[in-house]
């Protein structure tokens, strides 16, 4: 199953530099979920060739301009294509009321429905077959969430070298489920361990909005894949990205050593740089196996 996350936009406050505001892009299976919705989103989702009428989940980390601001006209667009399945948006209270606002005033009429879902304490706010997603608090002077993606466990896979031609299809779910297949009788036919393999790996992604340095996230990362977490400054701004409630590249690298990832994604870079190469090699001397998120690139987590 694919999972795959395209940064649409990795700039702070301004668009600068042929940058843009923040956006990411995560699609896992036939499941497209929308990051945060920076000014200018549907264009870099036009621009990078996604399917906008496949995303029916988005999440907005918080309710600054910078990461909700392109919401209004991607809805108008999403309406203006027919979009008609529902449309879950996720965000800190607030939103509901804005967006409404608007269409009202507007004298807009949505072809979909909208369901508002208010992020108002951490914890699990979406499960299917497959996936579940959890919200953890950010530390932004305003309400902020970061989200948690997690894949559940998997069956274990069919070896089709050893597959007997009497199986039934109950008998192939229960191996699948890890169990052996037993006659009526209840007599031993097959071992599980001797017709299937293990079970593909479950991948994770954590997704930290704009925050300052703050260990109490730790335990709550521990182990992800793929972590992204802001680095708005270098380390010698350390001063101004704590009262600005952002964090440093030293910062989100200290976060992702102590908590053991995989592998660490910064951005939300300030319009002070432009030149980011310079965030990224002070990041990687605390977190070596750390990237750039580069706008149009897509990273993908194999299983």
């Amino acid at each position: 199953m694919t999972f795959q996350l395209t940064i649409l936009g990795a700039n702070s406050a301004t668009p600068a530099y042929g940058r843009h505001q923040t956006s990411q892009l995560l699609t896992i299976g036939t499941h497209s979920f929308l990051l945060d919705c920076g000014e200018g989103c549907q264009m870099q989702l036009m621009r990078y060739h996604s399917k906008i009428s496949r995303i029916n989940h988005i999440l907005i980390s918080h309710l600054h301009g910078d990461h909700f601001f392109g919401l209004i006209g991607l809805l108008n667009t999403m309406s203006l294509g027919g979009h008609r399945q529902p449309l879950h948006l996720y965000a800190p209270p607030g939103l509901a009321e804005v967006i409404t606002a608007l269409l009202r005033c507007s004298h807009t009429v949505l072809s979909f429905p909208l369901q508002f879902h208010a992020l108002e304490s951490p914890g699990n706010i979406y499960e299917d077959l497959y996936l579940t997603i959890e919200t953890i608090a950010m530390d932004h002077g305003v309400p902020c969430f970061g989200f948690v993606f997690r894949e559940k466990p998997k069956p274990r896979r069919i070896n089709k070298e050893t597959l007997p031609p009497d199986l039934t299809v109950p008998d192939i779910l229960l191996l699948k489920e890890g169990k052996d297949v037993y006659d009526a009788d209840g007599h031993l036919r097959y071992k599980n361990e001797a017709l299937t393999l293990p079970p593909r790996r479950s991948r994770t992604y954590a997704y930290c909005s704009d925050t300052r340095y703050n260990e109490r996230i730790i335990p709550l990362l521990e182990g992800i894949d793929l972590l992204y977490h802001e680095a708005t400054f270098m380390q010698d701004q350390a001063d101004k990205a704590a009262v600005r409630y952002h964090s440093t590249t030293l910062e989100a690298a200290t976060i992702a050593r102590k908590a053991r990832v995989g592998q660490l994604l910064i951005g939300h870079y300030s319009s002070r740089y432009r030149e980011i190469e310079p965030l990224l090699e002070e990041a990687q001397t605390v977190f070596a196996n750390t990237q750039l998120a580069i706008e149009g690139q897509t990273y993908t987590l194999e299983d």
